[in-house]
């Protein structure tokens, strides 16, 4: 997933089909599912001591809640490809090419986007990430910092940065 501005979300074709197929199974099949699950529990008896009941419950709370991410996602998807930064600057839906504190050999290669767009084993990082807030909008061979989980600041230089292909 490739965001260029705040309601656009750009996704591959193959991305878009997953994720129409993912929504269609938990709005039909799953919910049917989850229902009988907590139909079957409900007749357990007290309800407050029903662990299996509570279970249900919670799942079918986590399924809902990723039915309305999807349905938000897709309704504002356009398929395709994102365009391509015209800087040569790195952008959400590149593969970028990282090297720590400038130790050329201490590299990191990965795809700045969500995990919904890509389609291969390739390690992502989101935008929204401390190292994709980092690297966005520098450009190759440039230093770009981003904060650690211990508050700490860490460099990197950009080695290498191109629109993932899928």
């Amino acid at each position: 997933m490739t965001q260029t501005s705040e309601s656009v979300t750009w996704l591959t074709q193959e991305a878009y089909n997953k994720l129409k197929v993912e929504l269609e199974y938990l709005t039909g099949p799953a919910r049917t599912e989850i229902a009988a699950k907590i139909a079957a529990a409900r007749e357990e008896g007290d309800l407050r001591e029903n662990g299996g009941y509570h279970a249900a419950k919670e799942e079918q709370g986590k399924q809902e809640l990723r039915v309305r991410q999807l349905t938000q996602l897709l309704e504002n998807a356009k398929v395709g490809e994102a365009p391509a930064s015209t800087d040569g600057a790195v952008a959400p839906g590149m593969v970028v090419t990282i090297a720590f504190d400038g130790d050329e050999d201490d590299t990191m290669t990965f795809l700045l986007a969500s995990r919904e767009y890509a389609s291969s084993d390739i390690e992502t990082y989101s935008p929204q990430s401390p190292l994709g807030t980092g690297v966005i909008g520098h450009k190759v061979g440039e230093e770009a910092q981003y904060e650690l989980p211990n508050g700490k600041k860490a460099s990197v230089r950009i080695l290498k940065a191109e629109p993932y292909s899928g």
